[in-house]
C-alpha cells in the first residue's frame, strides 16, 4: 500500500476509534477488499469469504478501541479474519470432509493477454498445490506487502514459523513450476 493510502488509513482507524460511521465505511471500503481476499485463500469459497469477513467487521469495530497502534491495524485486521475463518472451517469440519474445501476448483485468473493469462492460470494452479497456510502465508507477505512480523501478527504464529512456511512454499512452488511436481 502506498504511503497516502497508509496514511488515509491510519486517519480512518483513528476517526472509526472516535465513532465516526463515515470513517468506518470508508475504511471497510478500503481494507475490505485485501480482507475479503485474505478470508478467499484460507477458506477456497467466496461465499464463506464473505460471511467470515462481514463477522470480521462487526469484531474489528467492536475491538477497535482497544487498538493502540494504528500502524498496526492491517495485521490486526488480518488477524481477526484468520480467528473467524479458523472458526468457520472448525464448524464446517463437523459437517464435511476437509478433502472437499481442498479439491475446490480456483477461481480463474482476471482475463488480460494470452501469455501473461496462461503464466497467471500455471501459478495459481501451483499456489494451489500448496497447502492453505503456506497460501495464506504467501498472499500476506508479496500480495498485501505485509513483513514477516505483520504476517506473524495477522496468521497467530511465531516469526521462525512464518520464515520457514515462506522457505517451504517457495521451494515447492520452484519444484511445480519447473515440471517436477507430480500429482
Amino acid at each position: 500500500m502506498d504511503p497516502k493510502r497508509r496514511a488515509l488509513e491510519a486517519f480512518l482507524v483513528v476517526s472509526s476509534k472516535m465513532g465516526d460511521r463515515q470513517a468506518m465505511s470508508q475504511l471497510v471500503d478500503l481494507r475490505g477488499p485485501s480482507l475479503l481476499a485474505h478470508a478467499a485463500r484460507l477458506l477456497g469459497n467466496a461465499d464463506d469469504a464473505e460471511d467470515a469477513v462481514q463477522h470480521a467487521w462487526i469484531d474489528i469495530f467492536r475491538g477497535l478501541r482497544r487498538l493502540q497502534d494504528v500502524r498496526a491495524f492491517p495485521a490486526w485486521a488480518h488477524r481477526i479474519v484468520t480467528r473467524r475463518c479458523a472458526k468457520l472451517i472448525r464448524g464446517e469440519i463437523r459437517d464435511r470432509a476437509i478433502r472437499d474445501q481442498l479439491m475446490a476448483e480456483p477461481e480463474p485468473p482476471p482475463t488480460g493477454a494470452a501469455e501473461v493469462c496462461d503464466d497467471a492460470r500455471h501459478i495459481r494452479r501451483a499456489i494451489d498445490c500448496l497447502p492453505p497456510n503456506h497460501r495464506a502465508t504467501l498472499a500476506l507477505f508479496y500480495l498485501e506487502e505485509m513483513g514477516v512480523a505483520d504476517v506473524a501478527v495477522a496468521l497467530e504464529i511465531p516469526v521462525g514459523t512464518v520464515k520457514s512456511r515462506l522457505s517451504a512454499a517457495r521451494a515447492k512452488l520452484k519444484e511445480i513450476l519447473k515440471g517436477d511436481h507430480h500429482d
